[in-house]
C-alpha cells in the first residue's frame, strides 16, 4: 500500500503543473480556434468580393464591346453612304470628262474635214 500511494502522490505531483499550465494552453488555443475562424471568414469575404468585382468587369466588358460594335457599324455604314455618293459623283466626272474627249474628238474631225 505504500508503494501504491507513493505512486498516486508521484502521479498527482507530476500533474499538478499540468493542471496549472491547462488554462493557460486552453485559452491559447481559443485564441488561435478564433484566429483561424476569423481568418477563414476574411478569406472567404474576399473570395466573394474578388467574384462580384470580376462579374462586374465582366459586365462592362459586354456593355463596351456592345458600344464598339454599334460605333463601328454606324460609321461603317457612314463610310459605305460616303462611298456611294463619292462612286456617283466619280461616275458623273467620268462622264463629263468621257463626253468632253468625244467632243474634242468630233470637233477635230470636223476641223480635218472641213466642215
Amino acid at each position: 500500500m505504500k508503494r501504491s500511494m507513493i505512486a498516486v502522490v508521484a502521479v498527482v505531483g507530476l500533474a499538478t503543473p499540468a493542471w496549472g499550465e491547462n488554462p493557460v494552453k486552453e485559452g491559447g488555443r481559443e485564441v488561435g480556434q478564433g484566429f483561424k475562424k476569423l481568418g477563414k471568414e476574411t478569406g472567404r469575404a474576399f473570395k466573394e468580393a474578388g467574384k462580384e468585382t470580376g462579374k462586374a468587369f465582366k459586365e462592362a466588358g459586354k456593355e463596351t464591346g456592345h458600344a464598339f460594335k454599334e460605333g463601328g457599324t454606324e460609321v461603317g455604314q457612314g463610310f459605305k453612304k460616303m462611298g456611294k455618293e463619292t462612286g456617283s459623283g466619280a461616275k458623273k466626272a467620268g462622264r463629263s470628262v468621257g463626253e468632253w474627249f468625244r467632243d474634242l474628238g468630233r470637233n477635230i474631225r470636223r476641223f480635218f474635214r472641213g466642215e
